[in-house]
């Protein structure tokens, strides 16, 4: 029952597939009694030449070539920026923290934005009122810590580590934050490098928030007092710059600093250039502009800045008593020289500011 002469009869896999072929190894006029039965038994052998074939492919193949063959990799999908408007595109972000996942949050779009103020100018007031909107996290004063603003890169690491979500604090909303930020002081790093950090924050999409004061007298009064209380630690042993009770605040507003009259003007001309220059420096960010006094006589322009941040509007609280609630005639021992002395000069209207009014 061989082939046809001179032809070569395969071997292996093959095998089964050349007898199949060859009408000698199986008489197809034999069966014709049973049709069925030939037709199982094609089936059969189509069936182990098959097998036959796929076992060697996958021999040469490896395990490693198999699996890159039914290996299905899942792409993640990008989050739809379709719905930001063009004018507001760099100014969304969508963090992916290294310490956690931001999970059913991913696609949360984030705002970046950085409280820049002064001290004893209402900030750290302001901060608490931000954060008790449930998607804001204000990450305080980061860079009192001398080593994170030694330098432009230490700066800039700290600010990456921020807008990335991965900087923990008290504050953090983490998985659903939409705004993250911290308070940064004139004199915190911010003005010696302000054009690195204009920079920074125009490619990286950071907003922000000048807020000061006007009444610069009322300023220097609460300065003096917080740094009398810094030595003297008067509320059991403890500095506290800001407090939580009548009684705490009552405690600290007794301390009445006398002012030095000779040079009053000067310190508050002072006082006010730093502050216009560092706002005309980075005036060429994204930024709005508001003052502690408009936040203490009508507490809507907080709506403003929830609007700058693009977070839905709430209702904001905050824990701080304000320490100098009266005239500043009741808060400095030498009134009398202070008003002769500022009385009749730019600097006249601080004298009957009523700002302390809550």
């Amino acid at each position: 029952m061989g082939g046809a002469k001179g032809e070569e009869k395969p071997s292996g896999a093959d095998d089964c597939c050349y007898q199949f072929g060859n009408k000698s190894a199986f008489d197809l006029k034999a069966p014709k009694k049973s049709p069925l039965a030939l037709r199982m038994f094609v089936f059969a052998m189509t069936m182990l030449c098959g097998i036959s074939i796929c076992s060697m492919c996958m021999k040469q193949l490896g395990s490693d070539g198999w699996s890159r063959i039914v290996k299905i990799e899942v792409v993640e999908q990008p989050c739809n920026k379709s719905t930001v408007p063009p004018s507001e595109v760099q100014f969304v972000h969508y963090p992916q923290p290294i310490a956690y996942s931001r999970e059913e949050c991913k696609c949360n779009p984030v705002r970046f934005f950085a409280i820049i103020s002064s001290q004893r100018s209402g900030s750290g007031w302001f901060e608490t009122l931000l954060n008790s909107h449930v998607n804001v996290s204000s990450n305080g004063e980061i860079f009192s810590t001398k080593e994170r603003r030694s330098n432009i890169s230490s700066i800039i690491k700290t600010l990456d580590r921020v807008y990335n979500l991965d900087w923990n604090s008290s504050a953090s909303k983490n998985e659903c934050t939409a705004a993250v930020g911290f308070k940064w002081m004139l004199n915190q790093g911010l003005v010696a490098n302000h054009v690195d950090v204009v920079d920074y924050f125009n490619q990286r999409g950071v907003s922000a928030i000048f807020l000061f004061r006007r009444n610069l007298l009322r300023q220097l009064v609460s300065q003096l007092a917080n740094n009398h209380d810094r030595y003297l630690k008067q509320l059991n042993g403890t500095h506290k710059a800001h407090v939580h009770t009548k009684h705490e605040a009552t405690i600290l507003a007794k301390y009445k600093p006398r002012l030095n009259t000779t040079t009053l003007i000067w310190q508050l001309k002072q006082a006010d250039e730093y502050t216009r220059d560092a706002l005309e420096n980075l005036k060429s960010t994204r930024h709005i502009t508001i003052y502690y006094e408009d936040l203490i006589l009508n507490r809507t322009k907080l709506f403003d800045v929830l609007d700058f941040l693009q977070v839905p509007r709430r209702k904001l609280v905050s824990r701080h008593v304000k320490i100098h609630t009266e005239p500043l005639s009741e808060h400095i021992e030498n009134w009398d020289e202070v008003y002769s002395a500022l009385n009749g000069t730019q600097y006249e209207s601080f004298l009957n500011a009523a700002d302390y009014i809550i």
